[in-house]
Protein backbone atom coordinates (compact mmCIF):
# COMPACT_ATOMS: atom_id res chain seq x y z
CA UNK A 1 0.00 0.00 0.00
CA UNK A 2 2.58 2.29 -0.59
CA UNK A 3 0.69 4.46 -3.12
CA UNK A 4 -1.72 7.10 -0.79
CA UNK A 5 -4.35 7.03 -3.51
CA UNK A 6 -4.26 3.34 -4.42
CA UNK A 7 -7.90 2.52 -3.58
CA UNK A 8 -7.01 -0.09 -1.28
CA UNK A 9 -5.14 2.73 1.05
CA UNK A 10 -8.20 5.14 0.07
CA UNK A 11 -10.45 2.45 1.81
CA UNK A 12 -7.97 1.60 4.66
CA UNK A 13 -8.02 5.25 5.44
CA UNK A 14 -11.67 5.48 5.66
CA UNK A 15 -12.47 2.32 7.76
CA UNK A 16 -9.92 3.72 10.30
CA UNK A 17 -11.68 7.17 10.31
CA UNK A 18 -14.86 4.96 10.92
CA UNK A 19 -13.71 3.17 13.99
CA UNK A 20 -12.14 6.91 15.02
CA UNK A 21 -15.56 8.43 14.77
CA UNK A 22 -13.42 10.99 12.80
CA UNK A 23 -16.19 12.36 10.05
CA UNK A 24 -13.81 15.06 8.48
CA UNK A 25 -10.94 12.52 7.88
CA UNK A 26 -13.99 10.07 6.65
CA UNK A 27 -15.27 12.67 4.24
CA UNK A 28 -11.56 13.60 2.67
CA UNK A 29 -11.97 9.68 1.51
CA UNK A 30 -15.04 10.31 -0.76
CA UNK A 31 -15.53 12.60 -3.47
CA UNK A 32 -17.79 15.79 -2.75
CA UNK A 33 -20.36 14.17 -5.44
CA UNK A 34 -20.28 10.51 -3.83
CA UNK A 35 -23.07 8.65 -3.49
CA UNK A 36 -23.82 5.60 -1.06
CA UNK A 37 -26.58 2.74 -1.89
CA UNK A 38 -28.10 -0.05 -0.76
CA UNK A 39 -27.18 -2.71 -2.97
CA UNK A 40 -27.92 -2.61 -5.89
CA UNK A 41 -29.25 0.73 -6.47
CA UNK A 42 -31.61 2.57 -3.67
CA UNK A 43 -29.64 5.55 -2.67
CA UNK A 44 -28.92 5.83 0.80
CA UNK A 45 -27.09 9.62 0.76
CA UNK A 46 -25.65 11.91 -1.83
CA UNK A 47 -22.78 14.13 -1.42
CA UNK A 48 -20.67 15.38 1.49
CA UNK A 49 -23.58 16.95 3.36
CA UNK A 50 -25.94 13.79 3.43
CA UNK A 51 -23.30 11.47 3.77
CA UNK A 52 -22.16 13.19 6.65
CA UNK A 53 -25.18 13.43 8.57
CA UNK A 54 -25.28 9.96 8.12
CA UNK A 55 -21.94 9.03 9.95
CA UNK A 56 -22.71 12.21 12.83
CA UNK A 57 -26.04 9.96 13.67
CA UNK A 58 -24.00 6.59 12.90
CA UNK A 59 -21.19 8.69 15.64
CA UNK A 60 -23.63 8.34 18.41
CA UNK A 61 -23.50 4.86 19.01
CA UNK A 62 -21.29 4.17 22.20
CA UNK A 63 -20.41 0.77 20.82
CA UNK A 64 -19.93 1.76 16.95
CA UNK A 65 -16.80 -0.38 15.66
CA UNK A 66 -16.39 -1.93 12.17
CA UNK A 67 -14.01 -5.10 12.37
CA UNK A 68 -12.29 -6.18 8.67
CA UNK A 69 -13.08 -9.91 7.92
CA UNK A 70 -12.46 -9.92 4.55
CA UNK A 71 -10.88 -7.60 1.76
CA UNK A 72 -10.86 -8.27 -2.25
CA UNK A 73 -9.56 -5.74 -4.32
CA UNK A 74 -9.59 -5.46 -8.25
CA UNK A 75 -8.29 -2.10 -9.63
CA UNK A 76 -10.09 0.19 -8.52
CA UNK A 77 -13.10 -1.48 -6.63
CA UNK A 78 -12.54 -2.65 -3.24
CA UNK A 79 -14.64 -4.86 -1.66
CA UNK A 80 -14.71 -5.74 2.23
CA UNK A 81 -16.74 -7.68 4.56
CA UNK A 82 -17.08 -6.77 7.77
CA UNK A 83 -18.79 -7.32 10.87
CA UNK A 84 -20.40 -3.63 12.62
CA UNK A 85 -21.24 -3.51 16.31
CA UNK A 86 -23.62 -1.14 16.50
CA UNK A 87 -26.32 0.15 18.66
CA UNK A 88 -29.69 -0.73 17.77
CA UNK A 89 -33.34 0.77 18.55
CA UNK A 90 -33.66 -2.99 20.20
CA UNK A 91 -30.40 -2.95 21.56
CA UNK A 92 -26.78 -3.38 21.13
CA UNK A 93 -25.58 -5.84 18.55
CA UNK A 94 -23.77 -6.75 15.45
CA UNK A 95 -24.67 -7.15 11.77
CA UNK A 96 -22.32 -8.52 8.64
CA UNK A 97 -22.03 -5.97 6.10
CA UNK A 98 -20.53 -6.56 2.49
CA UNK A 99 -18.97 -2.99 1.25
CA UNK A 100 -18.40 -2.41 -2.19
CA UNK A 101 -16.06 0.89 -3.22
CA UNK A 102 -15.37 2.23 -6.69
CA UNK A 103 -12.59 4.81 -6.01
CA UNK A 104 -11.53 6.79 -8.61
CA UNK A 105 -8.57 9.63 -8.42
CA UNK A 106 -8.47 8.99 -4.95
CA UNK A 107 -11.78 9.10 -3.87
CA UNK A 108 -14.53 7.00 -3.43
CA UNK A 109 -17.25 7.71 -5.72
CA UNK A 110 -19.82 5.15 -5.49
CA UNK A 111 -20.58 2.82 -1.97
CA UNK A 112 -22.77 0.33 -2.40
CA UNK A 113 -24.03 -2.19 1.17
CA UNK A 114 -25.33 -5.26 1.34
CA UNK A 115 -26.59 -5.63 4.97
CA UNK A 116 -26.64 -9.33 6.43
CA UNK A 117 -29.55 -9.93 9.88
CA UNK A 118 -28.95 -8.17 12.89
CA UNK A 119 -27.38 -10.27 16.01
CA UNK A 120 -28.67 -8.47 19.25
CA UNK A 121 -26.42 -9.48 22.09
Amino acid sequence: MSDPNSAEAVIQRQLEAYNARDIEALLATYAENAKQFEHPAKLLAEGHSQIGERFAIRFQEPNLHAKLLRRAIMGNVVVDHEEIFRTFPEGTGRIEVVAIYEVQAGLIRTASFIFGSKQLD
